[in-house]
């Protein structure tokens, strides 16, 4: 393993990470504000290491399935519920509901979407390592095959539409 490579967060790191900041809410409690037509994505720790950000969920907000270009990630519930879904070939995605207090990591192949569940909004802190750049949104054409696009990592996650041309 490179020295680069190894200054990065294992998946348990980044878990401890975002365990870190939800226990300290003087950090990103003044950042939290909720938009009924998009999330509320806010960097809480940029640098060449990691990427953490606290995200603000409505009501059927929704990342669609997405992979993290090669990072690690975890994810910690501060308020209301999420859901996410790891895609699963031949069946149904699996899923799991995440409410107040409870954290859980993605190895950095893991292809999954988050949605809000519940009835009050969400807030979350996400953590990423290496940093997230660029991300890979995903879709299942009308004939089965699975499209990948790639978006970058300032764009706001949703479920992937197919495009005319793409559909051809």
């Amino acid at each position: 393993m490179s020295a680069v490579t190894s200054s990065y967060l294992s998946g348990a790191e980044l878990r401890d990470l975002v365990e870190e900041l939800r226990a300290d809410p003087a950090r990103w409690r003044h950042l939290v504000r909720h938009e009924s037509d998009h999330r509320v994505y806010v960097p809480l720790r940029t640098d060449e290491q990691v990427v953490a950000w606290v995200i603000c969920w409505s009501e059927e907000q929704d990342t669609g399935f997405h992979d993290h270009d090669g990072s690690a990630a975890a994810i910690a519930v501060v308020e209301g519920e999420i859901r996410e879904e790891r895609l699963a070939i031949g069946g149904p995605p699996v899923a799991a509901t995440y409410g107040p207090g409870e954290s859980f990591e993605l190895g950095p192949s893991a292809i999954h979407r988050v949605l809000h569940a519940g009835d009050v909004p969400a807030v979350t802190i996400h953590a990423y390592s290496p940093p997230l750049r660029r991300m890979g949104v995903y879709v299942i054409a009308d004939d089965g095959t699975l499209l990948r696009e790639p978006v970058d990592d300032d764009e706001e996650l949703r479920p992937l539409e197919l495009a005319p041309a793409i559909a051809a």
